[in-house]
């Protein structure tokens, strides 16, 4: 595998019970059974490992009323890495589900982009109904880590390493931004939330918490643009990202996946 190329992972987290209605802006008239999982994700190579975004801890599933399936830490370390020593972590958009457990990563620098961070210290947080999917601490935390020199900020796209790239989406959040990695089987774009399940970007339809419709909808063609082929695509909450690519160990079904490998 040369330096640009990567292994990449899907580890799940938490889970929430949840019904179609709910993941679509105006409701679905189905109104089945459709839970979120909660990920973050892990992309290596001989040279380098880069964590991207880092989950929640047991105290916000408690508050949030979600559950812990296993603690983003073990699952890291499941791949042979120790949080502690990890140097780079993308944080996708700073929602609780993602920019928390900041701390488990001490010596880390966090990608973020500049639109994210206005956003989550400007006027919209005014707004309880904007704010509401934030937490403070993990704003604060990040505030501190600006001021530690521990924070890369990105203007659009970026580069994290060679092979590894950040690009601004926008839409669920001002600044969220999805990851695009080299592959021995393409370009894979990690969109996180810029399309929580396949069935948005596949139906062109909106999840119901954002910051704007418009840039949610056109950021699904920017999605296809950066990847090799939809099948590319790993949205960020979507179950079926467990069922369609294969175990990345003994014992790891359902639990941690590999997305370098061409799924079912």
């Amino acid at each position: 595998m040369s330096e640009e190329q990567y292994e990449v992972y899907a580890v799940k987290y938490a889970h929430l019970v949840r019904r179609s209605p709910d993941n679509f802006l105006g409701g679905d008239p189905h109104d089945v059974e459709m839970p979120l999982d909660y990920y973050v994700w892990v992309i290596r190579n001989a040279q380098r490992a880069v964590v991207v975004d880092t989950g929640f801890n047991e105290e916000m599933a408690k508050k949030r009323n979600r559950r812990i399936i296993r603690p983003v830490g073990d699952g890291i370390s499941a791949l042979g890495l120790a949080p502690g020593k990890v140097t780079d972590v993308v944080i996708t958009h700073m929602h609780y589900d993602h920019a928390g457990n900041l701390p488990l990563f001490g010596n880390a620098r966090f990608h973020l982009q500049d639109k994210e961070m206005e956003f989550v210290t400007g006027r919209c947080m005014c707004h309880d109904m904007m704010r509401h999917p934030y937490e403070v601490d993990d704003v604060v935390h990040m505030v501190h880590c600006v001021y530690d020199r521990r924070v890369q900020f990105h203007d659009g796209a970026g580069q994290v390493a060679p092979g590894i790239e950040v690009h601004h989406i926008g839409g669920h959040t001002r600044g969220i931004q999805a990851v695009r990695v080299r592959t021995k089987r393409g370009w894979v774009v990690l969109a996180s939330d810029a399309s929580h399940f396949y069935a948005h970007m596949e139906g062109d339809r909106a999840f119901p918490i954002l910051y704007s419709l418009a840039d949610m909808l056109e950021g699904f063609d920017r999605l296809r643009a950066l990847a090799t082929s939809p099948r590319h695509i790993v949205p960020g909450h979507d179950p079926l990202v467990m069922e369609r690519y294969p175990a990345a160990g003994e014992g790891m079904a359902d639990w941690v996946v590999r997305l370098d490998i061409e799924p079912k």
